[in-house]
């Protein structure tokens, strides 16, 4: 891609050059340590949530304990299969910029949301890759709630690390943010 295409370029200031952008890695099924909990729990809710609206629905129950069940079932289905829908989407409209002076994110499902951090003011950078090179790079230290860093329901703000998420070559791109932090102190 040409820096001039660059969805960064007006995010830029003066003098400021772009040294990698990219973007998550789109996958269908990204399993976080979360999910340790959350599939037997969507599983166990979904399935209860499906029961009984059937059961409402064959017994020919009042017409409120059949509108009741509803939301429930929603919440079920969006536990069992609709989070990954959605991480897939947030993935797809997720930029990551490094410059010679910020780390940028630009994501968001329904509006655009910037996230920048100054290269000289990041604490920490934890770094975690698979065998194929793909991986996370965290831009502060991994709270206690690590568990739930996993974007389950990003409305929430429960993706509270900034992150460049699912990216390939994680330790290379984890290299030029090292080399920039170095030359911005």
């Amino acid at each position: 891609m040409i820096a001039d295409e660059s969805p960064f370029t007006p995010l830029l200031r003066p003098g400021e050059r772009v040294l990698w952008q990219g973007q998550p890695i789109p996958r269908r099924f990204v399993l976080s340590p979360a999910d340790v909990f959350l599939i037997p729990f969507s599983i166990l809710w979904g399935g209860f949530a499906i029961f009984w609206e059937a059961g409402v629905i064959g017994s020919g129950a009042p017409f409120f304990f059949l509108i009741w069940g509803i939301p429930f079932v929603l919440v079920g289905l969006y536990f069992i299969f609709g989070r990954f829908l959605v991480a897939y989407r947030q993935a797809v409209s997720t930029w990551y910029a490094v410059t010679d002076r910020r780390i940028l994110i630009v994501s968001g499902l329904f509006r655009r949301g910037l996230t920048e951090l100054d290269l000289r003011s990041i604490p920490a950078i934890d770094v975690r890759s698979a065998g194929d090179g793909v991986g996370t790079i965290n831009f502060g230290p991994t709270p206690v709630g690590w568990m739930m860093q996993a974007s389950w329901a990003p409305w929430m703000g429960t993706t509270t690390l900034p992150a460049f998420r699912a990216i390939p070559d994680a330790s290379r791109v984890h290299g030029i943010i090292q080399d920039a932090k170095e030359q911005a102190r």
